[in-house]
């Protein structure tokens, strides 16, 4: 009996991703919205009113990016079409991603009009129904595969990690990059780990994080600019240009916006968290080692075409003469210059030498100065 649960929930899975996939590759008629519009399948780089793609092919003849149309190779799952996570969505749409994976159980409300993406009319329609609806009649060459479930149930759970792990653009092939637009601490630690979510926050309450029915962002400025900077820089990850920030965050009320470097916990309490880190390590050390090349800077003759020599004015005698005593230091210390001998000593020679004073006035004279 249990093998034949087993089975047929094997069963409704692939037939979900090929209805899925079906959805997918459907071309919106007029009436949905869309346009019209058929699939393209090659992206163009010409300058035409016609052309959807032409100001982001642009980035490639500006020398941005290499290779633009590399987007469509790739695949990202986004957890969580609320304020953020819709308009990250529609974002990576208009860019031409390769294959979306939405994931998220709850329902558009009237309540959610203050976010930039949801509409009226969508009001009971489950977050992902609604988003592949509005998605897929912008950007149809774009795949959708949607699932209306909560990630952090036990049932669930490991069909999302194996829809992350096979639901590629190419079936069987992980996905590209996982994007975390929750807004509740459970499902933050459910994205981060590869272990059964519910050991995991086991021993932490919510609400000491979050007020009962209060969202933790609820502008919809504040949703787009977080959506902005973080498909940024996926896009600057995925296409290799710029410089992508680690950890920025966003403090709307000054327009403060922090970075810093955030780096792996060697003593994690997450087992799976460790077994990560030194699965990572041993990535790294694999990889082939790259000699640095030490430049030899450039001697600088001091010949020239114009015969112009430095020369010292003082010879080493004359120098070493001036110069004052040189203390007696351990070895290996050496004084970088001495006090010199004061001019007045000199003089007073001189003067003994060429006066025809007696030395008993010229030490009278000297103590009246």
């Amino acid at each position: 009996m249990a093998e034949s649960v087993e089975r047929l929930q094997q069963r409704v899975q692939e037939l979900e991703r090929e209805l899925a996939q079906e959805r997918s590759l459907q071309v919106p008629r007029s009436g949905d919205g869309g346009g019209g519009r058929v699939r393209i399948e090659k992206m163009s780089s010409e300058v035409v009113d016609s052309n959807p793609y032409s100001r982001l092919m642009a980035l490639k003849r500006m020398g941005i990016v290499s290779d633009y149309e590399k987007i469509r190779t790739f695949a990202v799952a986004i957890v969580g079409v609320g304020g953020v996570g819709s308009v990250t969505a529609e974002m990576l749409t208009r860019c031409g991603i390769g294959k979306l994976l939405l994931f998220d159980y709850d329902k558009v409300e009237l309540a959610n009009m203050n976010r930039l993406f949801f509409q009226p009319h969508q009001a009971g329609l489950s977050k992902v129904q609604a988003a592949e609806h509005t998605l897929r009649n912008i950007n149809p060459d774009v795949l959708f595969e949607v699932h209306n479930y909560n990630i952090t149930t036990v049932e669930n759970f490991q069909h999302f990690m194996d829809r992350i792990s096979n639901g590629g653009l190419e079936e069987g092939k992980p996905v590209d990059l996982v994007l975390s637009c929750v807004d509740n601490f459970e499902a933050r630690m459910t994205i981060n780990t590869c272990a059964p979510p519910l050991v995991v926050a086991a021993n932490i309450d919510e609400k000491t994080l979050k007020r009962e029915g209060v969202c933790a962002a609820s502008l919809p400025t504040t949703m787009g600019v977080v959506a902005g900077i973080l498909v940024q820089n996926v896009l600057k990850f995925l296409l290799n240009f710029g410089t992508v920030s680690f950890y920025l965050g966003y403090n709307a009320m000054q327009d403060f916006f922090p970075t810093m470097s955030m780096k792996p916990n060697p003593q994690c309490d997450d087992r799976n968290c460790r077994k990560q880190q030194e699965e990572y390590k041993k990535k790294v050390a694999a990889l082939p080692k790259q000699e640095v090349i030490q430049e030899e800077e450039e001697i600088i003759h001091e010949d020239n075409e114009w015969g112009i020599e430095l020369v010292s004015e003082v010879s080493e005698e004359e120098l070493k003469n001036f110069s004052g005593p040189v203390p007696d230091l351990p070895e290996g210390i050496t004084v970088a210059y001495t006090i010199p001998k004061k001019q007045e000593d000199s003089v007073t020679e001189l003067t003994v030498e060429d006066s025809g004073e007696s030395l008993e006035d010229l030490m009278a004279k000297m103590k009246n100065m």
